[in-house]
């Protein structure tokens, strides 16, 4: 073994591989290893199988873009300055989306400092091949995967879903097309595979960044019929959708196409995982696998639920920043355990820095600390976990900054000035906001918040002094029903056994926001 852990270090024989896998879009819950009972992910439940499941993990941010930048850097959005998903409107831009809003969204930044040490230059850095594939949304031309460290960029610009689709001619202008009707997440596994197979003479980071399961939702004909069944024997609910603040809200697991679409990524993850354990490199890499943010549950293309947590994709509830968070480092059996240490998409840099065998660089990484403590089995210091999300989000989220200290969560929302407290130990749902039972907790906790948030020199958004409130009620019930009326629809038109979106199965699948 190429690796061997004593008690309080870890000595590193030979530089291990590492393998990153990303998923957009992907909810807590939409794994079978998470709880799911409708979605299958036999390879990746092999990760969490033999690693270790930290079910308190967390994305730097409800959306894309930002958490993206956190794994990049290991720091929060606020302190990096990207706090929204790169292309989002700011300021009186936002009333082009004709949701009548109290607040103007604040700017953001659109790319990355080139000039900081970011995870891949910092094992570039090192001595190892680096490697990208996918989806990367960290900017335009001049910011693009290999101007950050990469030495290889197989499909990452600056677009953050599929411009043609999961299925070829993909019109991605870093991934030739190759055969007509080939899949997006297999090709992408396929690259992952080649570049470790043409690695030898040097440890690799490969970064494998699927654009699954992000919208627009597609899969092939024989996985929706099987997810489709699926669904008819576990009985579909007349109705699969719940009034939430803007917008409406998927209630069950029971999208057969987005199922399909989550396997055919996990059959792509097989592929990796097939590659490492034929050449014998499984015994000397890391394999990480987490998700950018929570489901889609509403917005875009309303695919899952994330229960038991509560709302998903650009909310500030649990469901929108908690994600799967799986480790397997080979030369630790921890077997499946699972592990309530809250930590954050921050804290991989410094990590894998660690399990490396390579020095670490707190200047850069700033708000990620090395998990190894955990992955030991020790108790890890406590520390503040923050996210800052001063905009409104495509899937309902509201204007807010939310502090995690111990169990206890506080969401602070701009538009009004108000504080929810909640104790996550027993209220995993936040159903029960504790800010009036706890006021001295809720202050300390919102001066914390406040305090981070003025020395990381963090945006706001700011009151718009045109908004009108009756206009804004009347935009909600309006959208809410159109909503809900338009998917309703869809969702039982994708469980009839005669549906189809098209003749080849490869068209997108019909959406509106």
């Amino acid at each position: 073994m190429s690796c061997a852990l004593k008690t309080n270090e870890i000595v590193v024989k030979e530089k291990p591989n590492i393998l990153f896998i990303l998923a957009d879009d992907l909810g807590y819950s939409d794994l079978s290893c998470m709880g799911s009972s409708y979605y299958e992910t036999p390879n990746i439940d092999a990760i969490a199988n033999s690693g270790m499941v930290f079910t308190n993990g967390y994305a730097g941010s409800q959306v894309c873009s930002p958490s993206r930048a956190t794994l990049m850097t290991g720091q929060f959005a606020a302190r990096h300055g990207i706090t929204d998903w790169i292309g989002a409107p700011i300021g009186e831009e936002w009333r082009n989306k004709k949701r009548y809003s109290k607040m103007l969204p604040a700017a953001y930044k659109h790319n990355i400092d080139t000039n900081l040490v970011s995870l891949p230059k910092a094992f570039k850095n090192a001595g190892y091949s680096t490697f990208f594939a996918g989806k990367w949304h960290l900017g335009d031309v001049g910011y693009y995967p290999e101007d950050y460290g990469f030495d290889y960029n197989k499909g990452g610009y600056h677009r953050g879903s599929p411009a043609g689709g999961y299925f070829a001619p993909f019109n991605n202008p870093k991934l030739k097309d190759t055969e007509k009707g080939e899949n997006l997440s297999i090709r992408l596994a396929k690259e992952t595979v080649n570049f470790i197979k043409n690695t030898k003479d040097k440890p690799f980071l490969a970064y494998l960044s699927f654009y699954a399961v992000h919208g627009p939702i597609q899969t092939n004909k024989e996985k929706w019929n099987k997810y489709r069944e699926k669904a008819q024997r576990s009985g579909i609910a007349d109705k699969g959708f719940e009034d939430g603040y803007f917008l409406p809200m998927r209630k069950h697991q029971d999208n057969p196409v987005y199922a399909g679409l989550v396997e055919t990524m996990d059959d792509a993850v097989g592929l990796v995982l097939k590659q490492l354990k034929d050449s014998g490199l499984d015994k000397n890499t890391i394999v990480i696998f987490t998700s950018d943010n929570g489901g889609v549950v509403s917005g875009d293309n309303y695919s899952t639920n994330c229960l038991p947590l509560k709302g998903g994709k650009g909310y500030q509830w649990e469901g929108g920043i908690r994600v799967p968070f799986l480790v397997h480092v080979p030369w630790m059996n921890h077997g499946g355990q699972k592990n309530k240490t809250p930590v954050s998409g921050s804290d991989f840099f410094p990590t894998l820095l660690e399990l490396s065998g390579l020095p670490l660089l707190p200047e850069v990484h700033v708000d990620g600390k090395s998990i190894v403590p955990a992955l030991k089995g020790e108790i890890m210091q406590k520390r503040p976990l923050y996210w800052h999300y001063p905009h409104y989000g495509n899937q309902g989220g509201r204007p807010v900054s939310i502090v995690r200290e111990g169990n206890w969560k506080l969401i602070h929302y701009w538009e009004d000035g108000s504080n929810e407290l909640y104790n996550l130990a027993i209220d995993i749902h936040e159903d029960n906001d504790l800010a009036v039972q706890q006021p001295m907790r809720t202050q300390e906790m919102y001066k914390n918040l406040m305090q981070w948030l003025q020395e990381v020199g963090a945006k706001y958004p700011s009151p718009d002094p045109l908004y009108n409130p009756q206009k804004e009620q009347l935009a909600i019930i309006k959208k809410k029903a159109d909503m809900t009326k338009f998917h309703e629809s869809l969702r039982k038109g994708m469980l009839d056994k005669n549906w189809e979106p098209n003749k080849t199965w490869w068209g997108s699948i019909p959406t509106i926001d």
